[in-house]
């Protein structure tokens, strides 16, 4: 993919496995709310790592010196984030399942591969969008409005730029 990738998830395009399946903007809108679901989860799942890992590296830091309660509370960190870093995996696989990507892990960027004039791409979405609005092509980062005739029937590959 061309572009910044440092925010992109590894399995975003380039790694396809399911993806083989292209999608219309009435399926992918139809699968719309469980995605959203699984996205939601999956930032909760990443800001609550986000805010244990600080003081699982501190403690870790002085593990040969804590007292009993420190050493339990670092125990449990382990398991929490071993437990959380299970739940992220867990959503990552159902998204596969579905053949959408996770294209900007930092945004919950999401895409429903398509094809436009015969180009790879997505319909893509954001958390806090309430509908698929736009779409990109795989190796673009920039999104555009679906235009209003895409949303009738199957026209994946009707638009030229």
């Amino acid at each position: 993919m061309n572009g910044s990738t440092e925010n992109r998830a590894p399995e975003a395009f380039d790694k396809r496995g399911s993806h083989d399946r292209l999608l219309s903007w009435a399926a992918a809108s139809r699968m719309l709310p469980l995605v959203q679901r699984i996205v939601a989860d999956m930032i909760d799942c990443q800001q609550r790592l986000t805010r244990m890992l600080p003081e699982k590296e501190r403690l870790d830091r002085h593990r040969r010196d804590l007292s009993w309660p420190e050493r339990a509370r670092r125990y449990q960190l382990d398991e929490d984030i071993a437990a959380g870093e299970q739940a992220l995996r867990a959503n990552f696989s159902e998204l596969d399942g579905l053949g959408v990507s996770l294209l900007d892990i930092a945004t919950g960027q999401v895409g429903f591969p398509t094809k436009v004039n015969n180009r790879l791409a997505y319909f893509c979405w954001l958390p806090g969008e309430k509908t698929l609005s736009f779409w990109r092509y795989a190796d673009e980062d920039e999104r555009r409005p679906i235009p209003a005739g895409w949303t009738k029937g199957d026209s994946r590959q009707k638009v030229k730029d």
